[in-house]
């Protein structure tokens, strides 16, 4: 198969026809939609608190800046998803037949690329920061022990909730693409900051006081940890497919209402091994 396929199914074959995105090997749908539901409020109350702090302590200023941040962009998306995903889940909790299934096929294509952003950009953002942005002494009070706990390690919890527990299949080889052009937008952004506002977003991205060999070695850096980190989370969800499908037999926890358990009229071979190795 090659990798620009995203399936070996037919292009005009119904989109996710088994509903892995909105369920769950170990958790019933009203679960799996109530904790995404909460990941999504936890992380929306956190964009908002901050605001709220630095419009209050006569830092109104970080507010927009917020946007030009790639920590910032990455937990907007998780709060998104979150928030999409649950919807979805709850459509399919209450009716049998998800949201996502009635969606036009670019926007479910684009469900499944967001899926895929979302397991790995949060992993790019920790390793970036812990690695690289983290001086001692940063977490000089409460708030800022709190908001950098919230945006540089639990984001990586909430990908590792996406990677672990729903039904999702492997990420598609194709949607590397996205991956690696999302990056060089930001890239493209961090500049255009630079050049209309003055500052830079990331130090070691400053040309003024790093070698242009320098940081072209970060840029390639950080786009070969994303190859590494979208390998790397392609084949944990292989292995978890693999453990929790073949091994132990659990096919899912499905919707009583409206559509067959979808495991049990299948016998859960809707995601054969050998597929999975070659999408």
């Amino acid at each position: 198969m090659p990798c620009w396929k995203r399936s070996s199914t037919p292009r005009e074959s119904p989109f996710d026809v088994v509903v892995r995105f909105e369920t769950s090997w170990l958790f019933e749908p009203a679960v799996l939609l109530a904790v995404r539901a909460l990941l999504s409020l936890y992380a929306f109350a956190t964009i908002f608190f901050i605001w709220g702090w630095n419009g209050t302590h006569g830092h109104a200023g970080e507010i927009a800046r917020s946007f030009s941040y790639f920590t910032w962009l990455t937990y907007w998306g998780l709060a998104f998803y979150n928030l999409v995903s649950a919807i979805h889940t709850f459509s399919y909790w209450r009716t049998g037949t998800p949201l996502l299934a009635r969606w036009p096929r670019f926007l479910q294509i684009a469900h499944s690329m967001f899926y895929t952003t979302i397991v790995v950009f949060p992993w790019i953002v920790t390793i970036v920061y812990w690695a690289l942005l983290y001086e001692d002494g940063i977490f000089t009070s409460t708030f800022q022990t709190w908001t950098n706990t919230s945006q540089h390690a639990m984001n990586s919890a909430y990908a590792l909730f996406e990677i672990v527990f729903p039904r999702t299949a492997p990420l598609p080889w194709i949607d590397l693409i996205p991956v690696i052009i999302i990056l060089a937008c930001y890239l493209g952004l961090a500049y255009v900051t630079e050049a209309t506002q003055g500052f830079y977003v990331y130090g070691f991205l400053n040309l003024k006081k790093n070698s242009a060999g320098s940081v072209a070695g970060y840029i390639v850096g950080i786009l070969v940890a994303a190859v590494i980190v979208f390998l790397i989370v392609r084949y944990l969800i292989v292995l978890r497919v693999w453990v929790t499908e073949k091994k132990l037999g659990k096919l899912g926890k499905f919707s009583t209402r409206g559509q067959p358990q979808y495991g049990a009229v299948d016998g859960g071979k809707h995601v054969p091994m050998h597929s999975i190795v070659s999408k």
